[in-house]
């Protein structure tokens, strides 16, 4: 995920080379044709392709604009993940009646485990090391997050049970797990609902339309200056769609990706701060940082 604002470029082209190669072989096609076949004495108004153009940036505008509105409310999600984490390891070591209890380093680390293993879970990632010790304990779920969660709520009762902590203050930790079960659940919800496939290919196909007619609408100009032309604005176009399309999967385990691993390496470096554990190595600030 790019957790630094310089992106470079090689990156970019990258993920798009194979959509400005076939752009660009597409344009010579239809260049050569229009000045070497029959299609040279056919010639339409400018304005025409101009219209499709202009419908083309409205539509383009609603995608990238759906497609940011994803990836931001992934990335709020995760903001208030980052602060209940905090909040809630800060409620069992102030409220707990023995304050040299382990619970509260127990707590920590199962926090901990529970946002990595959330981040691979809504990535499709094996269990990372940090995850890996509570496996075991949880093999019959097929939910690690939720697992984790139950475990804390667990704990919670347990305290209560053993007059470690009062009934409100027990209702507020609850009130804490609860609303990180709540920021899981719309993190499933945002990696499991499927952007409408028609209107990607809706766009696709009007962006080739529109490469197509654009050369017939500058027929008074050279072929290279139709090949040039054709392939900016169409490539313009498929860059932005592709944009798009990256932004609209913040779970994808690709750059474009909520930094949900440079989050939990934060939320670690914090968590066990808190309950006075030496905390881990910080990750390199990069402009990529992979899981």
């Amino acid at each position: 995920m790019l957790i630094t604002n310089k992106i470079p470029v090689g990156l970019l082209l990258s993920k798009t080379k194979y959509e400005l190669l076939a752009i660009v072989a597409y344009a010579v096609a239809i260049g050569i044709l229009d000045h070497h076949s029959h299609l040279e004495g056919i010639t339409l108004p400018l304005t025409i392709p101009t219209l499709l153009g202009t419908a083309l940036s409205l539509l383009l505008a609603f995608r990238i604009n759906q497609s940011y509105e994803r990836w931001w409310e992934a990335r709020i999600v995760w903001g208030a993940i980052v602060n209940d984490s905090r909040t809630l390891v800060r409620q069992v070591k102030t409220f707990l009646v023995d304050e040299n209890s382990s619970t509260a380093v127990s707590f920590a680390e199962r926090q901990v485990a529970w946002c990595y293993a959330l981040g691979e879970s809504l990535r499709r990632l094996p269990h990372s090391e940090k995850v890996q010790q509570y496996v075991k304990a949880y093999e019959n779920h097929k939910n690690m997050p939720n697992a984790l969660l139950l475990s804390h709520s667990e704990e919670v009762r347990k305290l209560y049970q053993a007059g470690q902590i009062n009934p409100f203050q027990q209702v507020q930790i609850d009130s804490t797990i609860a609303r990180l079960c709540d920021a899981m659940g719309k993190c499933e919800r945002i990696k499991n609902t499927v952007f409408p496939g028609n209107y990607s290919v809706l766009l696709h196909l009007l962006i080739y339309v529109f490469a197509t007619l654009l050369p017939l609408g500058l027929s008074d100009y050279s072929i290279i200056m139709e090949v040039i032309l054709t392939t900016l604005f169409a490539g313009i176009f498929f860059l932005i769609e592709k944009t798009a399309i990256f932004m609209q999967g913040p779970f994808e385990n690709m750059p474009t990706d909520t930094p949900v691993t440079a989050l939990a390496n934060t939320i670690e470096l914090n968590l066990l701060q808190m309950v006075g554990c030496t905390p881990p190595t910080v990750a390199p600030v990069t402009t990529y940082y992979q899981l």
